[in-house]
């Protein structure tokens, strides 16, 4: 299944490997949204998925709650807008007149179809401000987004930070993490995503990992995350990429996922200590 969004470095082509990576458990946890590419190829009974980016959130929200007034909006749009002058016009009016949510969703939907590459940047005042991507014939995703509808109802959409998304594990939960990489862009939203925040986020991961929660990250293969993930298992991949206008940009990059897995304490009835107890990781396909 496709996603309903382009989005750099979404997942959907590497779910196969991906998910042999991913053990099973009660809630599959993402701080990182992104395309919901990993959400969709899963069967986790319950998903929480949260990113920094309101727009990202309140499109996913609008579909769960009422996908077909987001896809009757989306409809007008695709049919009636298709044109660089057209285009900026819709851009103009996500960024300065929307006030209704479901419409807020479908302009962003369009934007994500119609603009460069399919990228999302914003500029330092909160300005979705990515040119028009001169496409002939942009893809309408309703197939897609009907199929989200039904996966959302397992789903909570929350807009935060990953820190606070972290600080919300309950027992038996998974992490997944897709942060922007090291070394690419990250202006997905205003504040942007630092090395300082890689370095934050590493913290974090390694200290919930010390608490009993199974961990498994994606990031770029370089020298600074292999520093950050050295208490992990690395596995070096090769990842397409083909956020081009043409096929033939699409090009191949290293990158690895570093896995964790949980260690549960339990209690030895003869001493009354606690003890170590590694859980069983078997992959959610």
């Amino acid at each position: 299944m496709n996603t309903i969004l382009k989005w750099a470095g979404n997942k959907t082509a590497l779910m196969p490997e991906l998910t042999s990576y991913l053990p099973a458990g009660t809630r599959l946890v993402e701080p990182f949204a992104g395309s919901c590419a990993v959400m969709m190829g899963t069967d986790y009974p319950q998903y929480l998925v949260a990113d920094i980016n309101p727009d990202l959130i309140n499109l996913y929200l609008m579909i769960q709650k009422n996908h077909e007034a987001v896809i009757q909006i989306v409809r007008e749009l695709f049919k009636d807008f298709n044109s660089d002058v057209q285009y900026y016009r819709v851009r103009q009016h996500f960024n300065c007149s929307i006030f209704n949510e479901v419409e807020k969703a479908a302009y962003f939907l369009y934007l994500n179809r119609h603009c460069y590459r399919g990228l999302c940047r914003y500029n330092l005042s909160g300005i979705f401000n990515v040119p028009y991507g001169n496409y002939k014939n942009p893809y309408l995703p309703e197939t897609e987004i009907r199929a989200f509808a039904e996966k959302a109802q397992r789903a909570t959409f929350i807009c935060a930070s990953y820190d606070e998304t972290l600080s919300l594990l309950q027992v038996g939960d998974v992490v997944y993490c897709d942060p922007p990489y090291d070394g690419t862009f990250t202006a997905y939203h205003t504040a942007g995503f630092t090395e300082d925040d890689q370095y934050h986020l590493a913290s974090i991961l390694e200290r919930r990992s010390s608490e009993g929660y199974p961990v498994i990250v994606s990031n770029s293969d370089t020298s600074l995350i292999h520093s950050l993930y050295r208490n992990f298992t690395r596995h070096r991949i090769t990842a397409k990429r083909n956020m081009g206008v043409a096929a033939g940009d699409s090009k191949s990059a290293a990158e690895i996922i570093a896995t964790k897995s949980a260690c549960w304490f339990g209690v030895d009835l003869a001493s009354g200590r606690d003890i170590p107890v590694e859980t069983e990781v078997r992959a959610r396909q």
